[in-house]
């Protein structure tokens, strides 16, 4: 991947939050995300894995300007704009703001009550003035609920007499309104049962191909993210410690940590009995994190180099990246 070729480009970026600081100063600090690099390529499905705690979500709205960045770069670029996300003006920020939104994880809590179907998709579309009569909104609002799988009749009630799968269409036609380039889709189906999980899964890759979309999708599941992504980043404890194409990185996992976690991928084989490989102990805390190599604490094949010396984040072959001293 090159940085031409990518839509969103993070340089070192950092979030860090001040915690329990008092009317004298002091206090720790929790670094979310650290000295975190990657490229998403345009018109990809890239995919953001790793356990809960370990920064995902953080990164992924830093991003999209919806947390503090306290360190490094993020550049957005598109055919007709170079955005850096850290220094936009309002203008910018406006227009980035239509170019990239979110679908929420929880369809039940994104949606408000109070509002019917056709009002939730409209809002965006009103708020942005990217309208300019009231039929031109409906008339957005119709095509893309029908991209979405929505009919007229879904339009004109409110999210209380909707399924799950159908309130996180509606979520999804909210975010697609505005005809956005950039996507970031939190644990989007995470809240769904296994069947809708996969009918939403194909009409995000549906509507990717049908409007040219650039995907961040965010998981803690791996077998998701095989099924769905074009890439794939594992995060640990703030950071990125293996990337690669995802088949490569199914098929040759070099980091203990991404090995973990696909050996726990429960198997269709019911004669396969291969056992998930446990790792000891808690994430640790992102205030107090380990010197050295930050997984060495729960790594199986650690030895005193990881606890004294923070690996190098190195590239084994094209496109497969990697921070572990062992990962040959």
């Amino acid at each position: 991947m090159s940085g031409q070729d990518s839509h969103v480009w993070v340089n070192h970026l950092s979030v860090h939050f001040g915690v329990g600081k008092g009317l004298l100063g002091g206090g720790s600090v929790l670094k979310a995300v650290d000295e975190v690099s990657l490229e998403i390529p345009r018109g990809s499905f890239f995919g953001l894995v790793g356990e809960s705690g370990s920064g995902k979500t953080t990164l992924g709205r830093a991003i999209l300007k919806a947390a503090p960045i306290s360190a490094g770069e993020v550049r957005y670029r598109d055919e007709d704009v170079d955005f850096d996300i850290g220094m936009m003006s309002k203008a910018e920020l406006k227009e980035y703001r239509r170019r990239a939104q979110l679908i929420f994880q929880d369809p039940y809590a994104a949606l408000s009550p109070r509002m019917t179907v056709r009002d939730i998709i409209a809002e965006p579309l009103e708020v942005m003035k990217l309208t300019k009569s009231r039929a031109e909104t409906d008339e957005r609002v119709r095509e893309i609920a029908a991209k979405c799988r929505l009919n007229l009749e879904h339009l004109r009630r409110f999210p209380h007499a909707f399924s799950g799968g159908q309130r996180q269409r509606i979520s999804i036609a909210r975010a697609l309104v505005c005809e956005p380039k950039f996507l970031v889709a939190d644990e989007s189906v995470a809240a769904l049962d296994v069947s809708i999980q996969a009918d939403i899964l194909n009409l995000l890759k549906s509507l990717q191909k049908d409007m040219d979309i650039t995907f961040l999708f965010i998981s803690h599941d791996l077998s998701v993210v095989a099924h769905t992504c074009d890439y794939v980043a594992v995060m640990y404890l703030g950071a990125i410690v293996e990337m690669a194409p995802s088949r490569e990185l199914f098929t040759v996992p070099k980091h203990p940590y991404t090995k973990a976690l696909l050996s726990a991928i429960p198997s269709l084989d019911p004669d396969d009995r291969g056992t998930a490989q446990k790792l000891e102990g808690e994430i640790p805390s992102p205030l107090n994190k380990p010197s050295g190599c930050r997984f060495h604490t729960r790594c199986p094949i650690a030895v005193e180099r990881c606890a004294a010396e923070i690996p190098a984040w190195r590239e084994l072959s094209t496109g497969h990246k990697v921070a572990c001293h062992f990962a040959e």
